[in-house]
């Protein structure tokens, strides 16, 4: 080799660089000015990155150490199909981003602070309330009923649609051969099935329904909001298989006495129902007599019924099951027109009952009868500790009455008796006296307390 060759620098070596045995080198230099070995990701990330992106057709998670595990979470797409995810990913933050991408207000709160129970109740909600009877396939909830059965405990439903209604169409020949096979044709339902449900949801404590329509606007029809006979059936059935519900609501949906008691008739005796919401419909006297039956078949805590048409005859029917009940501890009849025959016998009630703690009487037709009446009750009741009478016609001598009765009274600490006519002397002379109860009750909870501590 001749001297020139053997002091050529090596290709790829700055000139002065010198190696062991005393040549100089040349030191190389990338073509990117900024990449370093640091930014060559590893192996392991580069597997984690290739679980990510074949996550949906090969599910690997619990195998996989906890800090990778995590890793792995925290980037996967919150549009994975709920049958991969639902049951494998437990993990509060991946459930908490497909929450909010999906849903502009997002109160966790209200769902036990759990987010993976918020995502499925509110996406089971949004599937019946957009259910078209004889047009949705019913395998839309029924497939995704195990993937969500776990971690549904309340059900909100603000809407139901009615079936399509198509015009009829036939020609002028064929008019009376048509016309004999009207009446059998309509839709298999009026509304969502909750028979093919509410059985299979083993978590279930709570159902708030509403027959009607939202934002129907400019095509409002009566239709839309009619909570149908067949409706009625299928909905008893349905709640009457749901053997953990604890509350049922159902509000504006024109159920009348028939449709009461259907329903009424498949709670009896049902094993975990505490409250019961017939608010804002038409139920009357006969609804009322059947459920004041319940109430004494049953464990309620709870029962509402305000904003209906319950006269004193529905109210008396009442007041004989609440005279046996040992359970119910509030009862709302605002808005009905149950008088002083009803008021005097609620009133009546009250002097036998011991479990009683909330009475709403609001906007109810009362007068000075049923002041006094009440008078009495609270002279001899000592468990009401929340009493409305606003909106009836108490006078000034009912308001003389009721400050009577207040005045042997020890547990009453609210009473509302706003736009009642009743006197400010009376007036003055019940608030005094429901001071002194509120006092009696903070010190009673505080000695219950340090009691219960010690």
């Amino acid at each position: 080799m001749s001297q020139s060759q053997s002091s050529r620098t090596p290709r790829g070596m700055r000139p002065g660089t010198r190696v062991a045995d005393g040549r100089k080198m040349r030191t190389l230099f990338a073509e990117d000015p900024e990449w370093s070995l640091a930014l060559v990701p590893s192996l392991t990330t580069l597997c984690l990155q290739h679980i990510i992106k074949h996550f949906e057709e090969n599910p690997i998670l619990d195998e996989l150490k906890p800090k990778y595990k995590a890793y792995v979470l925290q980037r996967l797409p919150e549009s994975l199909p709920l049958t991969v995810c639902a049951n494998l990913i437990s993990d509060e933050s991946y459930w908490k981003r497909c929450c909010e991408r999906r849903w502009r207000i997002c109160d966790v709160s209200s769902y036990g602070n759990s987010w993976k129970r918020m995502f499925f109740e509110r996406h089971l909600e949004n599937i019946v309330e957009l259910f078209i009877p004889d047009e949705t396939d019913t395998k839309t909830v029924l497939c995704l009923v195990p993937l969500c059965r776990n971690y549904v405990k309340r059900l909100n439903i603000t809407q139901l649609l009615p079936p399509i209604k198509e015009p009829a169409s036939f020609d002028e020949d064929d008019r009376s051969d048509c016309a004999s096979d009207l009446g059998s044709e309509g839709p298999s339902i009026d509304h969502f099935d909750f028979r093919i449900l509410l059985d299979k949801l083993p978590n279930l404590e709570e159902l708030s329904v509403v027959y009607g329509v939202k934002a129907c606007g400019m095509n409002f029809e009566w239709n839309l909001f009619e909570f149908t006979f067949r409706d009625c059936e299928s909905l008893a059935k349905a709640l009457n298989s749901c053997k953990t519900l604890q509350v049922f609501r159902i509000h504006r949906s024109r159920v009348d006495d028939e449709k009461c008691c259907l329903l009424v008739s498949q709670l009896l005796d049902h094993p975990s129902l505490q409250e019961l919401d017939f608010s804002h419909n038409h139920i009357s006297d006969r609804g009322a007599r059947a459920i004041g039956k319940l109430l004494n078949r049953s464990q309620l805590k709870r029962l509402v019924v305000c904003n209906n048409q319950i006269r004193a005859s529905g109210a008396q029917a009442l007041a004989h099951a609440l005279a046996r009940n040992a359970t119910l501890m509030s009862l709302n009849l605002r808005l009905n027109h149950i008088g002083d025959e009803g008021g005097q016998a609620l009133a009546q009630a009250l002097i036998k009952n011991k479990t009683l703690v909330n009475l709403h009487l609001e906007g109810n037709n009362m007068s000075e009868p049923s002041a006094a009446a009440l008078s009495q009750a609270l002279a001899e009741n000592g468990t009401l500790k929340s009493l409305n009478l606003s909106n009836n016609r108490l006078g000034v001598d009912g308001g003389k009455l009721l400050e009577e009765g207040m005045s042997h009274n020890s547990s009453l600490v609210e009473c509302d008796v706003r736009v009642t006519d009743v006197g400010q002397d009376s007036l003055l002379c019940i608030n005094e006296a429901l001071s002194a109860n509120q006092v009696q009750a903070r010190k009673h909870n505080h000695n219950y307390g340090t009691n219960a501590e010690v």
